[in-house]
Formats: structure tokens, sequence, C-alpha cells
């Protein structure tokens, strides 16, 4: 039960992978914990996976795949018994057709046709040889990296379609973090000798995790890593208060120690003491919410999101694809991404000749999407289902809403300086602050990456100072892009202190 002045070592805002990541180590090393968590129901935060009548659905999908050692055997020791290996499949459908991804050259060729796919290699070498130098945007990186032909077919609908903005108003660090090792001439040789049936060795992601082709997956979706994480927490004594949201964080100036209010769906306000905060609130809501204000609230307000809605249809038929998801690269729908739940794991979806497949739409909060009425919704979804021909209307037996806030951070020309000159006052003024996570550093890290953070903060607080950068994990995705799973602990994250170097393995 939440009771007033709960004194703990450690207070934890937010119950995500890096919230829950952090409460399980510290739980293990002896330190008292309180979790506090605003959804009343679910843990995990945007890798939960959320149960209607059964039917289990993620929030964006989560492949289990790390080339980081630490966090492969901390998913491992989580979850000893649940995973099972998945076969990766994912389309692109652009203009009525069904692009493999990763390509087949072959296909590829016959469904562009020899006009535009001969534009496409041209439109490539001319910017090879004469990029832009000035490389600002995403549009900018991704012209340089593949040509603009290519970049107006594959990336530019669906990006804009994402994030709600164009692609030359995008910063190109989103591009250089998510797609950096996916080259044009990997992938077209790569599609050549797959449709040709040479490539004998499969791409288990130790290669470029964009052309991965099998992973690792809890067997009723992600939230059992996250349910068997807090389970562990409060068995260990410490405390996960659901339905708890932040309301104010002020430190003690005479005793360091910080008071961390939260209020109940109810309206009732608990109070609690604790030596460190670990946050993994949204910055900007971090930033309204000290007490005193920090002077960088200007910038930390001025930090974007963009939020998130998943349409889960149960419709009647044994299996309506066999991808994992599609891309939607077409402006005549709404949706941006279809996934298709069984592909994820058979136990998400309990009934046989019944399947159920998620409709992602991008949105912010509180636009037209947002705000729509879940009947609304699910008969949208049945509509652009019939346009894409994937299905028809009248098998629809069922719908679910799920809406997402704050899903993805905006990588737009501000960002990097708002969230530098935040994270530097923070830091410099309160040292038992830490923030964590996708959100709590307003980056797009993958689940591994705030798992990570999560780590590398525990660490921080073991030594009482900051002797890991955690801002330096997934820098520019070299640490994803390096290294063998269960071979190498590339944690990116090496720090430099007095007579020595602290190494996070």
């Amino acid at each position: 039960m939440s009771r007033a002045d709960q004194a703990v070592d450690v207070a934890i805002i937010g119950a995500g992978p890096a919230g829950l990541t952090a409460a399980y180590l510290l739980t293990k090393k002896g330190y008292s914990v309180t979790v506090i968590e605003k959804d009343p129901v679910y843990v995990g935060g945007i890798s939960r996976t959320v149960e209607y009548k059964g039917f289990r659905f993620d929030i964006g999908g989560h492949r289990f795949f790390s080339k980081s050692k630490e966090v492969v055997d901390l998913w491992n020791e989580i979850l000893p018994d649940d995973f099972i290996q998945r076969p990766r499949m994912s389309r692109i459908y652009y203009e009525g057709k069904f692009y493999s991804y990763p390509l087949r050259a072959f296909e590829a060729l016959g469904n562009l046709g020899i006009f535009r796919s001969t534009l496409c290699m041209l439109s490539y070498l001319r910017w090879k040889l004469k990029p832009r130098q000035n490389v600002r945007s995403f549009e900018d990186w991704v012209v340089n990296q593949f040509g603009h032909k290519l970049y107006s077919i594959f990336f530019k609908t669906y990006t804009e379609k994402v994030w709600g903005m164009p692609c030359d108003e995008m910063s190109a660090d989103w591009a250089a973090q998510r797609i950096k090792g996916l080259s044009l001439g990997a992938a077209v040789i790569d599609g050549l000798k797959r449709s040709l049936g040479l490539n004998k060795r499969p791409n288990d992601g130790m290669a470029t995790k964009t052309l991965l082709e099998n992973f690792r997956y809890p067997r009723q979706g992600p939230g059992m890593m996250w349910d068997a994480a807090r389970d562990f927490v409060v068995k260990g004594g410490n405390r996960v208060l659901m339905g708890h949201a932040l309301k104010q964080l002020v430190r003690d100036q005479g005793t360091g120690r910080w008071k961390v209010a939260a209020t109940t769906s109810d309206g009732a306000v608990i109070t609690i003491n604790a030596a460190h905060v670990i946050s993994s609130a949204p910055m900007r809501e971090l930033a309204g919410r000290i007490h005193p204000l920090p002077a960088t609230l200007g910038q930390a307000l001025d930090l974007k999101y963009r939020d998130f809605l998943t349409v889960a249809l149960m419709i009647r038929s044994d299996d309506l694809f066999p991808d994992n998801w599609i891309y939607i690269h077409d402006s005549k729908v709404k949706v941006g991404r279809v996934q298709n739940f069984r592909s994820w794991s058979p136990e998400m979806v309990p009934e046989a000749g019944i399947a159920c497949v998620g409709l992602e739409y991008f949105c912010f909060e509180g636009d037209g999407l947002w705000s729509s009425s879940d009947a609304d919704l699910i008969a949208l979804a049945a509509k652009e289902m019939a346009i894409l021909g994937l299905c028809d209307p009248k098998d629809v037996v069922d719908g679910a809403v799920v809406r997402q806030e704050k899903a993805y951070p905006v990588y737009d020309d501000a960002y990097a300086e708002n969230v530098l000159h935040m994270r530097k006052e923070l830091e410099g003024v309160y040292p038992t602050l830490h923030m964590v996570g996708r959100n709590g550093m307003h980056r797009y890290n993958n689940q591994d990456h705030a798992m990570m953070t999560a780590m590398l903060t525990v660490r921080n607080i073991e030594a009482g100072a900051r002797v890991y950068d955690i801002w330096a994990v997934n820098e520019d995705a070299e640490y994803h892009e390096s290294g063998d799973e269960g071979q190498r602990a590339a944690l990116a994250s090496e720090r430099m202190v007095p007579n020595r170097v602290i190494r996070a393995a």
C-alpha cells in the first residue's frame, strides 16, 4: 500500500525497460527501491504487451536482439525459460506491390521495372559522385547514401508519415543512428545472392541489424519480461506503485536527499524520500516538475514527441500474411505499418481461424486521429486493410485501440542543443539525479540501449560518482554495429577518470 514519506535508497520514475532494469539490479544488490508508474495496469512502457480477450499485442513490435553480452545475459536471467526463436519476415508495400525486406534484387527489379530501376541506379551514382556537402537533414543524409530516386520511393513517404514533419526539417542524426551500416551496394549484393540462392549463411544480425533474419522473442510478448522483472523487485521487498504519476521533485539542500511526490488516480499524494532518483520520464515533463524550476525549462519545453496508436483487428482467417510486419509506403492510407501478431508468436493469438493484426498510426496527442473514437478507428483500420488488399472488412469480428503518448522523441534541428543544455544543468546541479531510457534522455534508443543506460547508472550509484558516461551508449550507432552477441560486451561507454579507465565490461 502507498504511504507517505517512504524512505528508500533509490526512487525510480517509470516502469519501462530502463526503470525496471535499474530496479531489478538494485534489488539484487540489496538496495531499497520504490518505482512509480503512472499506468494503472501495465509495466514495460512502450515495450509492454496489452491483452484483450486473450489476444496479446505489442506496442510497436520488439525484437529481442542485442550485441551486448550483458544485455543478453540479463534477458536470459530474468526470463530463462520463455524465449522462442522466430524468423524475421517483413515487406514494403509500395504502389500496390510488395517488396521483400531485405531486398531481393530480381523481385525489386520486376516491381519497379527496368526504366525506374535504371533511374534509381543513375541517381545513386550521381549523388555518390557529387554528394551534398552540408548534411543537416534526414533528406540530405539519405540522398547522399542512396540517391534521390530511392529516397523518394522508399524513405520520404513513410518517414514523413511516421514523424509528421518534412524530411528536410528532421535532423540527420536520426538517419545516422537508425540506418547506419546499411549501404545500397551491400543490400543489392545481398539481394542478388538471395535471389540466386547463393547466400548460404543466414544473417543473424552480426553484420547489419537492418538485415536481421531471425530474432528471439518471449512466447507471450515482451510484457512477459517486464512482468517478471517487476515480480522480482516486489518479491525482493521493494515496491512498484502502479497508477502513480510524478507530481514534484525537490532536493533538500541540507541532507541532499530527494522528496518525490506522486499522485494516485483518486488524487491522493504520496511522498518518497530517497538518496538517488532515476528518471525515465520525458525530459520535458521532468523539467516542469523539479523545484525550483531549472533555468533550461524553456529548452526542455521545446522538445517534441510523436505519439502513436495501434488498432488491433481480429479477423476471420487462418492467417493473412506471413510477415512480422509490413511497412506501408502509400499516401492513400494513413496507416504506417501493419503487424501480424501470430508471426511474432503463435501464443499471441489464442483462437484458431482468427488472425490478429495491429495497424499502427502515427499522430500527435490531441489531433484528429488521436481524438477519434475507438469505433471510428476500428472502422478506419478495416477500410484501409481492404484498400491494401489484405482482408475483406466483413471478416473483421472485433477490434481494440491502444494509444501511446510520447512514443518517439523528435529529432528536429534544435533537439540536440536543447538536450545538451538541460543535461549539463541537471547533472551539474544534481549529482544524484540520473536520466535514463528513451524519453528520459530524449534519444530514439532501442530496448537494449535503454537497458544499458540503466545498467551503467546502477554502477554509477554504487561508485558514488558518474564514472560511466551513459550518453555514450549507442553514440552514432557504433555500439549496435560492433561485436558479437555472447562474445563481446560492446558498451561503447568508456570514461576516463584519474589514473585509470573505467570500462563497462
